[in-house]
This record gives structure tokens, sequence and C-alpha cells, in this order.
């Protein structure tokens, strides 16, 4: 028996080369299934960081980069995870409210802040990363070999890395 995504990807394969020698790329469908895909996942490893450690995606997420700065601001966390910083103070301050992360004075700049982790942050922090790569390679390393999933990362981060690019050139020529 066929699945649905089998006959999902023969409809858009069969429509794309329509006409054509060489069937190219469908990617509106490419679009659908990475979005659908990012969904999924994205509630998977929720749903576990929830039911084990009573946080959300985000939380880990942030904790993350903040870990990755000696001196982390919001502006950092938004770039990194490709964010507004309205959005990012928002969760930054939940995430202090539950006293994972501190905000303090940044000497550099007296209107933004430094984020670090608080002790019970970076307790919390390599326990939510197993749990996360736990559920990420139940769920990944069952379709993909090792070395797909090095291909596919690397494909990925060259199309972001392209998109950013385009993006960020986009911003010069409006301000030109």
């Amino acid at each position: 028996m066929q699945s649905v995504e089998q006959d999902l990807y023969s409809v858009a394969m069969s429509a794309s080369s329509q006409g054509v020698d060489e069937p190219g790329p469908d990617l509106p469908f490419l679009f659908s299934e990475l979005v659908r895909l990012e969904t999924e996942l994205w509630n998977a490893v929720e749903s576990r960081l929830r039911a084990e450690f009573r946080v959300t995606l985000p939380v880990y997420e942030f904790l993350q980069v903040i870990s990755s700065y000696r001196a982390c601001r919001v502006q950092d966390i938004a770039a990194g995870l490709s964010i507004t910083v309205g959005g990012t103070s928002k969760i930054v301050d939940r995430i202090e409210a539950s006293g994972y992360c501190v905000r303090s004075a940044n000497p550099a700049d007296r209107r933004s802040s430094i984020i670090t982790l608080t002790p019970s942050g970076q307790r919390l922090l390599p326990k939510l990363a197993a749990a996360v790569d736990g559920e990420l390679r139940s769920l990944l390393g069952t379709g993909l070999s090792d070395r797909s999933l090095v291909q596919l990362t690397s494909t990925l981060t060259r199309l972001r890395g392209a998109v950013r690019a385009r993006d960020a050139r986009e911003a010069i020529d409006k301000t030109a």
C-alpha cells in the first residue's frame, strides 16, 4: 500500500515534469515538505521536553544560544534564531522568570543588557540537549543514514546562507 506522502510525491513529480524532457524540482512541493517536516519535528521534540522537563522547545533553543556567547544580548539571540527582537525579549523575560537566565547591565552599552545562564540554567541545558538529541535521533535516524543526515545538514546550511545573503542585499538596496 502506498503512503499519502508517496502519492503526493508522485503527483508533484509528474506535474512538474509534464512537457519537460528532464523533470526539475517542484519547489512548492519541496517547500511544503520542509514546512511539514519542521512542524512534525518541532511537535515531537517539544512534547518530549514538556513531558520530561516542563519546558518548551524555545527554552532549549534560547539557552543554547545564550551559552554560546560570552556576553549575550537579545539581538544576538534574535539573529541566531532568525526571529524578531521584540519576540526574543518577551521569551527572555519568561525564561528569566523561570530562573534559567538573568539579565545584567551591559557595561559597553547602557541601552542593552547582557544575558547569562543561571546555575539552574547551566544544569538544565545538558539535560535538554540530551533529550533533544535522543528525540531527533529516533525520528531522523530511522529515515536516513548518518552520511545522508550530514549531507542534508550541509545542504540546508547552504540554502539558509543563500537566503540570508539575499535578504541582506535587499536590505542594503532599500537603504540605498
